[in-house]
């Protein structure tokens, strides 16, 4: 795929407090991407530079080939062809639902604009409501309408800053798979910025994550979740907990749970290693090399339980076990790790 849109070592500030600095990253033709972090780490930030309402400090980006931005220097926003769904909607509330997806057509006559309105209504699954005003609909339908409004003029690229943020669990889960058939059938690129790591799984091709004003790691939702670059990233992508360990050979790490294998990193006896292990990777059962951890808190799940779990060292555990068990406050329970690759880095300094 040709690269669509190029961010090449851009630095951002608020004034003189520099919110992001040599972030660079790339999007494909076709392609949906994800800025993933906590809030307050620059992710809007970042998504207003693109679209023109922030300026540069250092680096640039260009879309399709085209320089778009550079310090003190930039395409106009209404002249980069980017569309933007936002958090609150910002939809017109004295303007019906085809006014409000139309608004930006002014080009068009009034029947190719009702022939975009019948394809986008239908699209994002609003048939028979352009009559309709913004407040006579559900949250979940305004948000189809600033999508379908951000798609009306056909932009090489849409950007949607926390697009389902507003939205209850279910619907938000629901929404960012349909929104991901929507692009994908339309063949536009785009970039979502969210805090939340479901939402961020469901919709992208590629993922990053931003921390401390610096991107930590672009790469495929697999990638990050399973080869995360470093601590931050593993930490904010997956619930989990970090053993520190100390290497007893060049691939076993002794822990508060016993003997761990780390094949990813070469090890030195002697070394301090930090190992990130999920609730699921830690099952009841007995080995060789299982420990004994007392139950101090659950949380039933339905199809799982979620297990607090003192270890003989005092340091406290997360493990889920499947819902046929059921251990009680107090029990004390065998745990082993089940994992074919654990998550593992060495302790700088």
């Amino acid at each position: 795929m040709e690269t669509l849109l190029s961010v090449d070592q851009i630095q951002c500030r608020y004034q003189s407090q520099v919110i992001v600095e040599e972030l660079s990253f790339e999007v494909k033709q076709g392609e949906i991407s994800c800025l993933l972090g906590p809030s307050g780490c620059g992710k809007t930030t970042v998504l207003r530079a693109i679209a023109g309402f922030n300026p540069i400090y250092s680096g640039s980006i260009s879309l399709e080939g085209s320089l778009i931005a550079r310090p003190k220097e930039g395409v106009p926003p209404e002249r980069r062809n980017i569309g933007m769904v936002f958090q609150d909607y910002a939809l017109f509330p004295h303007l019906s639902v085809c006014n409000n997806i139309t608004f930006g057509l002014k080009s068009l006559s009034r029947k190719e604009k009702s022939q975009v309105v019948d394809h986008l209504l239908e699209l994002v699954k609003l048939g028979g409501m352009g009559n309709r005003y913004p407040h006579e609909l559900s949250g979940g339908q305004q948000q189809r309408v600033a999508l379908a409004r951000a798609l009306a003029p056909k932009p090489r690229l849409l950007l949607m800053d926390e697009p389902f943020s507003n939205l209850d669990t279910e619907l938000r889960r629901q929404l960012s798979v349909e929104v991901r058939d929507i692009l994908k059938e339309e063949e536009i690129s785009a970039i979502v910025v969210t805090h939340d790591q479901d939402e961020a799984f469901t919709v992208s091709d590629k993922l990053g994550v931003i921390a401390d004003g610096r991107l930590q790691q672009w790469a495929s939702p697999f990638e990050i979740y399973h080869h995360p670059a470093n601590p931050l990233v593993a930490s904010f992508v997956g619930e989990g907990t970090f053993l520190r360990g100390n290497a007893v050979s060049n691939e076993l790490v002794e822990t508060d749970i016993g003997l761990v294998r780390t094949p990813d990193i070469r090890c030195h006896e002697g070394d301090q290693i930090d190992v990130f292990v999920r609730p699921h990777e830690i099952v009841p059962g007995f080995n060789g090399n299982s420990v004994d951890g007392q139950v101090v808190k659950k949380e039933f799940l339905g199809t799982s339980t979620l297990y607090t779990l003192r270890l003989p060292t005092g340091r406290l555990v997360e493990s889920s076990f499947m819902a046929d068990h059921d251990y009680q406050i107090g029990d004390t329970i065998g745990l082993r790790l089940e994992t074919e690759k654990l998550i593992a880095f060495r302790v700088q300094g």
